[in-house]
């Protein structure tokens, strides 16, 4: 098996893209990816960050560039972004949201203008997956929008929605509820 085939099974599960650290896993030297560049096989979408160019563009493709852009393997789509995605409110965030941990910080003018980056050490049990992309769980994502003063409306009507879907229990509807009047 070549080393574009390597590359290529973890890319189906990331939206045709590739990691560094991805080829670092796998065995492959990181000089590897730039070589493929070169010769057309992948295409360079940010440092350390690659992108095979026959796979098919969709709709999703930012959030997981998003994700995989911060080089962080605990990295999730959060906030309103997760708000979103979850279909939960009426958000449309002009920027994708996504967290990483505290101890990673990244240079601010390494950020691209249409990512934002928030810092919180989250435990497995507050990491989903939304049509495969590491997302925080819908009660997380509640919770970060009422720490970070998202408008009131929406997020009530978030915790609404979350509720009728069956998506958080009671305690926590009531809970998110009195922490949103305290704001």
């Amino acid at each position: 098996m070549s080393r574009r085939d390597e590359l290529w099974d973890v890319a189906v599960e990331q939206y045709g893209y590739v990691t560094a650290l991805n080829a670092h896993e796998l065995g492959i030297p990181v000089v590897e990816l730039g070589k493929l560049a070169a010769r057309g096989g992948l295409e360079r979408v940010s440092h350390g960050l690659y992108r095979f160019p026959e796979w098919p563009v969709s709709g999703n493709d930012h959030l997981m560039e998003a994700v995989l852009w911060t080089r962080d393997p605990r990295a999730a789509l959060s906030h309103e972004t997760a708000l979103a995605v979850y279909e939960l409110a009426n958000v449309n965030p002009d920027k994708t949201h996504v967290t990483i941990p505290k101890k990673r910080l990244l240079r601010r003018n390494d950020t691209p203008p249409t990512l934002v980056v928030h810092y919180q050490n989250l435990t497995d049990e507050q990491i989903s997956w939304w049509e495969r992309i590491p997302t925080v769980t819908v009660a997380t994502a509640i919770d970060q929008c009422i720490e970070t003063h998202v408008r009131p409306d929406l997020v009530l009507q978030a915790i609404d929605q979350a509720r009728r879907e069956g998506r958080i229990d009671v305690a926590t509807s009531e809970r998110q509820r009195r922490e949103l009047r305290q704001e």
